[in-house]
């Protein structure tokens, strides 16, 4: 079982290295060709290659570091970090871009909740007026009703008839609030089935939430989280790659140790003042030395015969 683990996490280790590699190349050759729209074809193969080469360029290094020329080795160590940089500002411009586009779309929704609400203070405006309005030609016509039942019956015709009109008036007042009151709630029916449908407010909420909490502008909060994504998107990746390349080197080394384990092997002799019996292991200039209460026995022709064998005597 521990076998098993032994080799199947350097595969793990390489599997998490390939996919974050893969979306790491996906994301910044996007963004390089976004950037260089005008030849986006041209520039997505350039930085798919660039993006192979850095990740052979880590395995290059780590095993072959003590071996490489110096100058070539400085040479490729500011290559990949020169490629580290680009892969980043790629993917600092798709993830960039991906936000702004959301951003564009959340500034349109604001645009058009914006001018409703324009509209919809106009029409609170106007209906604070035909309430205040409404209210003085309430307050007269008290007044007259108050005033008709004390005046004689030559003045009555005359408050008569400033009460009807001021009644009118009213009636009409009291129509002009309808409207507005209607105008106002659909414009609110309106602004809420815009943020409603608009789908720009849960993908920014988040965003929205940070900016108030800390005050600043979502911009800046979307800068800072862009900045932590690459600082550990693209050297991770690259520190994936030498991992795997570290743990598939430490299986060989493993297997290898393995295999040189010495064996047993024919008998050579035995040290007479310490009673030890060394064996043949098989590889060069190696013995196995095994202690033993009694010396072999052999005859003499059995020894002479051992010796012109191995060209050892037996003890």
């Amino acid at each position: 079982m521990n076998e098993i683990r032994k080799r199947i996490f350097p595969l793990l280790i390489a599997l998490s290295a390939l996919s974050v590699s893969a979306s790491a190349a996906f994301y910044s050759v996007t963004g390089l060709t976004k950037l260089f729209a005008g030849a986006a074809f041209a520039v997505g193969i350039m930085a798919g290659s660039l993006e192979f080469a850095k990740l052979i360029i880590a395995s290059l290094l780590y095993q072959y570091w003590d071996n490489i020329n110096k100058v070539l080795r400085t040479y490729l160590t500011i290559a990949a970090g020169v490629l580290i940089l680009i892969t980043s500002a790629g993917i600092y411009g798709f993830l960039s871009s991906a936000y702004q586009d959301t951003a564009n779309k959340e500034a349109i929704v604001e645009q058009q909740v914006a001018a409703l609400e324009t509209k919809k203070q106009l029409f609170e405006q106007n209906r604070d007026n035909y309430l205040t309005e409404k209210k003085s030609l309430t307050q007269n016509t008290a007044q007259l009703r108050s005033a008709l039942t004390s005046e004689k019956l030559k003045g009555k015709k005359s408050f008569e008839r400033q009460i009807t009109s001021a009644s009118k008036s009213d009636e009409k007042v009291t129509a002009k609030l309808d409207i507005v009151n209607d105008s106002i709630f659909a414009l609110e029916n309106r602004i809420l089935e815009i943020k409603t449908a608009s789908t720009t407010t849960s993908e920014l909420g988040p965003l929205k939430y940070i900016s108030n909490l800390t005050g600043q502008s979502m911009d800046k909060i979307i800068n800072w989280f862009l900045l932590i994504i690459i600082f550990v998107f693209d050297p991770l990746a690259i520190a994936l790659v030498i991992a795997a390349n570290f743990a598939f080197a430490q299986i060989k080394k493993d297997d290898k140790i393995v295999d040189e384990e010495p064996k047993k092997g024919i008998p050579l002799m035995v040290d007479p003042e310490t009673n030890e019996i060394f064996y043949d292991s098989g590889i060069e200039e190696t013995l196995i030395v095994e202690e033993v209460t009694e010396k072999p026995q052999m005859s003499p022709q059995e020894a002479k015969e051992y010796a012109k064998a191995t060209g050892h005597r037996p003890w």
